[in-house]
């Protein structure tokens, strides 16, 4: 394709033209022409043809997106999804798009095409052209695992806002599953990796907002489908790997799962990685390819940042964790008192000492770190109850969940309340009801975003597994508000109610959508005061 664009007499004088913007404004995306955005995809193998003739690539390009209900005049506009109706296309048009890029040409759109062969890939590599390429000018680091990553989001910011604060610089921006914060816009995560054009433009905003580091989750469907193609991470962390996901609409095998989160390290300088999780040799293999890689262990002396020793902090819930790094031995407050939390800050220690950050910003940047719905301890009356909420939501997230509260909690009754997710993740319903049939002392099973499935049927299914188990305390109440009173009315002891699965959230989605939802804190909480109060 490279010869039929050889020259651009128009590109030399826009090519560097952006919008003004400040830290106060979003990030503005680049003008430049047509040609530009072709020539990267020819470069990358993506382009097939051009459709409507070469003539159109010194066509002004000011916006690039694939809503079109944010076209404006001299918009790109992309055809991404498999529901993407040649509607939104015509749509598009009308507001003022100018050509469009896509898997297939659309013959009764008068509009020049750039046709390529993979939509997604494509879709990563313009963002970060017309944003700049903002992850070049920042450190960001990423997370991926099966569970942990927003804990650790969360450990690794908290540590990088300490150094931010000790220099007098931006404190750091976040994209996780619970928030999007980049300096500039903040709010709730629609996915736990943003698209590639929002994932550039809130990279941007941290470039303008003055950030140093970015922290972010890279989710497996993130990195499979080419979502952060065009980020080039600092540290790329991989914390652990168990099955999970495995779906027709996720994903098809673990192997396929597996393998699309090793990808983040094609796109890292330096690696993290767990020496206590499953398949560490692979892991440790795929992560050769980066320029180095810092290891971390709860057990494994050999491991770069080791633990040499922890001490309960029960007055605060939280743990002094006796850790060696590779510039220091010290003694650092770990705001949870559950092992799984444990190795989620050593995950953030290595990752901050890829990053060279100060030992005293090490060890005091956790210690008052709070994640939503995360290992949450929920003020209850009286001492007779613990309530804790988390975001345990597979096997073995609720089986490390319900292991550390048998173990931190020793003589009181262990009672869960949790459900699974309806089409998606099938494979948790075996794994959450075995898991709280060998743990927990009695089981209330609810609905958890049960979508088009009937809830009633999960659960039975969940029900299954638990009996399967020789558990026999198990009942199932679908309302899961009236299922955490069912819980808290149930104990005659001193007790643990956990509450798992689905962490911060305050929506439920129901065959009619998503429907608001209280939240299981706000619902712990509330019901704990009138139960117990």
């Amino acid at each position: 394709m490279s010869s039929e664009f050889s020259s651009d007499p128009t590109a030399s004088s826009q090519q560097s033209e952006q919008h003004a913007a400040s830290a106060t404004q979003p990030a503005a995306q680049l003008r430049t022409t047509l040609v530009r955005y072709a020539r990267i995809l020819d470069a990358n193998d993506l382009l097939l043809a051009i459709r409507g003739g070469s003539g159109w690539l010194g066509q002004r390009i000011c916006h690039v997106t694939y809503d079109s209900r944010t076209v404006v005049p001299d918009t790109l506009f992309i055809c991404k999804g498999a529901a993407f109706k040649q509607s939104y296309l015509e749509q598009a048009a009308a507001q003022g798009a100018v050509a469009y890029v896509s898997e297939r040409a659309y013959r009764d759109v008068a509009l020049p095409c750039l046709l390529v062969s993979d939509i997604r890939r494509a879709m990563g590599l313009i963002a970060a052209e017309a944003y700049s390429h903002p992850a070049d000018d920042l450190a960001v680091c990423a997370y991926t695992g099966t569970k942990g990553k927003t804990t650790s989001s969360y450990y690794l910011k908290g540590i990088l806002d300490a150094e931010a604060q000790r220099l007098g610089t931006t404190r750091t921006p976040i994209f996780s599953t619970i928030e999007f914060d980049d300096g500039i816009e903040s709010g709730p995560s629609k996915l736990t990796t943003p698209e590639p054009i929002e994932l550039e433009q809130h990279l941007a905003n941290a470039r303008e907002a003055g950030a140093r580091e970015v922290v972010m989750e890279a989710s497996s469907q993130a990195l499979k489908y080419g979502r952060v193609i065009g980020v080039h991470f600092a540290v790329g962390a991989f914390l652990n790997i168990s099955e999970d996901h495995i779906s027709p609409i996720e994903h098809p095998t673990f192997e396929d799962y597996f393998s699309s989160k090793l990808l983040l390290f094609s796109r890292c300088d330096q690696a993290v990685v767990n020496l206590d999780t499953d398949h560490v040799d692979e892991i440790l293999a795929a992560a050769s390819r980066c320029r180095k890689t810092i290891t971390y262990s709860m057990t494994d002396a050999r491991a770069d940042v080791y633990l040499m020793g922890q001490t309960p902090l029960e007055d605060r819930m939280a743990t002094l964790a006796h850790v060696r790094t590779p510039r220091f031995i010290a003694e650092i407050e770990v705001p949870s008192m559950a092992d799984f939390n444990i190795s989620n800050a050593l995950s953030a220690i290595a990752c901050a000492e890829a990053l060279q950050i100060s030992e005293e910003s090490i060890v005091h940047g956790l210690a008052d770190v709070r994640v939503p719905g995360r290992m949450q301890v929920v003020d209850m009356p009286g001492d007779q109850i613990v309530g804790i909420v988390d975001y345990a939501h597979n096997g073995g997230s609720l089986e490390a969940l319900l292991t550390n509260l048998r173990s931190r909690y020793p003589g009181r009754e262990i009672v869960v309340v949790f459900g699974a997710t309806g089409t998606k993740g099938v494979e948790r319903r075996e794994g959450m009801g075995t898991a709280a049939g060998k743990l927990a002392d009695r089981i209330v099973v609810t609905e958890d975003d049960p979508g088009k499935e009937d809830p009633a049927d999960i659960c039975a299914t969940i029900m299954h597994f638990i009996e399967a188990e020789g558990n026999h305390s198990a009942r199932v109440v679908l309302d899961r508000t009236e299922a955490i009173r069912t819980a808290l009315l149930g104990c005659t002891g001193p007790a643990v109610v956990a509450v798992a699965g689905k962490g911060h959230e305050t929506r439920m989605l129901r065959a009619e959508g998503a429907v608001p939802y209280e939240g299981d804190a706000q619902v712990l909480s509330r019901l704990g005061r009138e139960i117990l109060g």
